[in-house]
């Protein structure tokens, strides 16, 4: 891919993104009757209707009042989504922000008129503009949820929680006296490349990185060796959360990076397993609803992502996921979120984050995010 092509990938840029915007469909200006049917993209855990237990489900009412009947493809990573995205077929994706803009740039999402959407006086200001779903002053989706990717750990081993991601970074006798080669996990995506440059940025300051996700060329090759030292220790790059969790319950995995749904489905069975945040800090991920540009059920759509921000919904996705609100009045009143569920998932935590977004060229000052694709799957595979 060309330096070119890639900073159309930008969230903050350019030029680029606002000929795209000009160029997109307009949105919606009323919406009509309901088409009787609604196809979402979306991470494991995120759209329940009570499955796996009865009292997490916030898809039945809304078909019930809407007549819209819900159908749910998961995704387990940012890249699946937009190859979903691509291949076309459905209405809504819960976009990461490393996905959101390439959506955006590649014209497979279209922007969203929030007068159409009653909640969205609702949404954190922190989120009402931010840069991986606004372009050119249009919004491109309704934000959903927001958190952190935390380290988890088996507390069998580790009877304080690890200070620092270095338990997954370099090799070590853990706090059982065992190595940790063969027992720890990383992410399979190449957005994983951000985790190793936030923990370099800690440990090695003289590389000046600032941003995670804006590598030039020298602090680029220092992360990489870093993941190179880690692939031997590794015992499997996760994508799927339910092999991760018989990953930590069957096969000796004692620590790794993981999203709270994880944490949260493992201790609801009572395995010995707890999270951090490590002193380096934390990468995250701030989720956008995102509609698709030839969405065929467009009215169910809108009538989604409005239901969507609904306060008990909101509450009711953070209780199971994990995760924060993009409605602050969520953290109220909420039975299954509690009252201290916000505080303790992190809400006050949003500035200590480097939520995920899609590497940037910027005029080549920078490694894009297609050499990360590159090089993260020659790692994976030992090279």
């Amino acid at each position: 891919m060309s330096a070119h092509k890639t900073a159309a990938l930008s969230a903050l840029t350019t030029a680029l993104l606002s000929i795209c915007t000009v160029q997109a469909a307009e949105p919606l200006s009323a919406l009509g009757t309901p088409e009787g049917r609604l196809d979402i993209i979306a991470w494991p855990g995120y759209i329940e209707r009570g499955d796996t237990d009865k009292a997490y489900d916030w898809v039945s009412q809304f078909e019930q009042d809407s007549g819209c009947q819900v159908n749910v493809k998961t995704a387990a990573t940012s890249d699946e989504m937009v190859s979903l995205m691509a291949k076309g077929g459905y209405d809504l994706v819960t976009a990461s922000g490393d996905a959101s803009l390439r959506l955006v740039a590649g014209k497979r999402v279209q922007p969203i008129n929030t007068d159409l959407i009653p909640n969205w006086s609702k949404v954190d200001e922190r989120l009402k503009n931010a840069p991986w779903h606004t372009v050119a002053g249009q919004h491109y989706g309704t934000p959903y949820q927001w958190g952190p990717n935390v380290l988890m750990y088996n507390t069998n081993v580790f009877k304080q929680a690890p200070t620092s991601w270095s338990v997954l970074f370099d090799a070590q006798a853990l706090a059982d006296g065992k190595d940790n080669k063969g027992r720890v996990q990383a992410y399979d995506g190449p957005i994983y490349i951000a985790d190793a440059a936030l923990y370099l940025k800690a440990h090695k300051p003289e590389l000046g990185i600032d941003d995670p996700y804006a590598l030039n060329e020298e602090q680029y090759a220092a992360v990489l060796a870093l993941l190179r030292q880690q692939q031997p220790l590794i015992h499997r790059y996760w994508h799927d959360v339910t092999v991760q969790m018989n990953d930590f319950k069957n096969e000796g995995v004692v620590a790794s990076s993981a999203w709270p749904y994880q944490v949260n489905a493992l201790q609801l069975e009572n395995q010995p397993v707890a999270s951090t945040v490590p002193s380096e800090g934390a990468t995250g991920w701030a989720d956008t609803t995102m509609l698709h540009a030839e969405a065929k059920h467009p009215v169910c759509a809108y009538k989604w992502m409005n239901w969507s921000l609904e306060s008990k919904v909101q509450g009711d996705v953070s209780a199971w996921f994990g995760s924060l609100p993009a409605v602050p009045a969520a953290c109220q009143g909420n039975e299954l979120l509690g009252a201290e569920g916000c505080k303790v998932n992190g809400f006050d935590n949003f500035d200590k984050i480097a939520f995920w977004k899609t590497p940037q060229a910027e005029g080549g000052k920078y490694v894009p995010y297609s050499r990360w694709t590159q090089d993260y799957i020659a790692i994976m595979g030992g090279r």
